[in-house]
């Protein structure tokens, strides 16, 4: 394909974009050297072309078709990526089959190990590439609770662990379950005030770092792999913490009636997800390459129709979304910060993974695309006679 062409299709598109929204400037390099640049202002960034299937896709206008460009190196972006991220929408993003795709595995391996399996795709990279981004003190993988905008990253997930710890009124000596262990930040800091924590976590590689770090650190908690929905326990818990996981727990109905299952009465439940307003909203690019599978943003009006026919009581919802936009900023950053380190010993590839990951999510939660929140669930005692 002629670059011409594929400039040729940018400026039309362009022009049908910008007709009623702010428009945001940009250049392209072609494969021959010579910059075009689109819109009135100073280029926020430039794409840069370096072959032909580069300049395919960009001319295609396809979303995934770019991701993937980007990814394989046939084409770069240099510059402000977060604004380029923001015109998300600037390509289009229409894949039914591989939408369909997330489902079919679960009908012939079943849902639960299909589950363990998508899981395992995002996790079961090596902890240390994780921790190059990830705040230094608690290695949590959800949003942190900032005070304001330029405190450090691992002030908020202080925070944040204290929200949660106050949230479900613990104890010392109050066994909690945790869904979705992660790398010990809940835990450890749970067991460090004297708390019991049983984790469960769905990743091998998730597993192993929780055991060093229990063993390490002569920690109250206990890590079992299973499912949530799987999962069985001969005791009742005093409370339970979600944080993050409630986006591969779609079938909200059966995992409300797990938690009243497993937590005793008159206990608590804190939970935080990312959300969406509609559950097609997600990207082919983070459906295929980032959390393929079932895996879908919380729908918030849905969960609380599903509340409202359960015995919880909903006690408190908070947004959370700009606490989400300057978490994923945070982590961004640091990723870039860690460029050079991460290409030596996990590649080219995975660094623009997670790049694209990363910073994408900033900007979406930064234009509203996406939303977060994190809501408190009490079970009450039961009604005396």
């Amino acid at each position: 394909m002629a670059s011409s062409d594929a400039i040729a299709a940018l400026q039309r598109r362009y022009r049908t974009f910008f007709a009623d929204r702010p428009p945001i400037s940009f250049a392209v390099t072609t494969v021959d050297g010579v910059t075009h640049s689109l819109g009135p202002d100073r280029p926020a960034f430039t794409i840069t072309l370096k072959d032909q299937r580069g300049t395919r896709a960009l001319a295609s206008l396809d979303q995934f078709a770019v991701a993937v460009s980007y990814l394989g190196g046939t084409l770069d972006v240099d510059g402000d990526l977060a604004a380029a991220l923001r015109m998300r929408r600037f390509f289009h993003d229409v894949h039914p089959v591989a939408w369909l795709s997330q489902f079919t595995p679960a009908l012939w391996r079943g849902k639960r190990e299909h589950d363990r399996r998508t899981i395992s795709h995002h996790y079961d990279e090596d902890s240390e590439f994780f921790l190059t981004f990830l705040d230094r003190r608690h290695r949590c993988y959800t949003e942190g609770v900032f005070a304001r905008d330029d405190e450090p990253l691992e002030d908020a997930m202080t925070r944040k662990m204290d929200l949660a710890l106050d949230a479900i009124g613990a104890r010392p000596g109050d066994h909690v379950l945790e869904v979705g262990g992660g790398w010990g930040a809940f835990a450890e800091h749970a067991g460090r005030r004297g708390l019991r924590v049983t984790t469960l976590t769905l990743s091998k590689e998730s597993e192993r770092y929780l055991n060093d770090l229990v063993d390490k650190e002569d920690l109250p908690v206990t890590v079992v792999r299973a499912h949530f929905l799987g999962y069985e326990s001969t005791e009742r818990y005093d409370a339970i913490v979600n944080m993050g996981v409630t986006e591969h727990l779609p079938d909200y109905r059966a995992s409300l009636r797990k938690y009243g299952e497993l937590l005793r009465p008159g206990g608590n439940v804190y939970l935080d997800a990312l959300a969406m307003r509609t559950k097609r909203g997600v990207s082919t690019f983070m459906k295929r390459l980032v959390y393929p599978g079932a895996s879908a943003p919380l729908l918030l009006h849905e969960y609380l129709r599903q509340v409202a026919r359960s015995p919880f009581q909903l006690l408190s919802v908070t947004d959370d979304r700009h606490n989400y936009y300057l978490t994923c900023r945070e982590w961004a950053l640091r990723l870039d910060a860690a460029r050079e380190e991460i290409v030596r010993r996990w590649g080219e590839p995975l660094y623009r993974r997670f790049r694209l990951f990363l910073w994408g999510s900033a900007a979406g939660f930064d234009t509203g695309l996406v939303q977060a929140y994190r809501w408190i669930l009490h079970l009450p005692e039961p009604a005396q006679a």
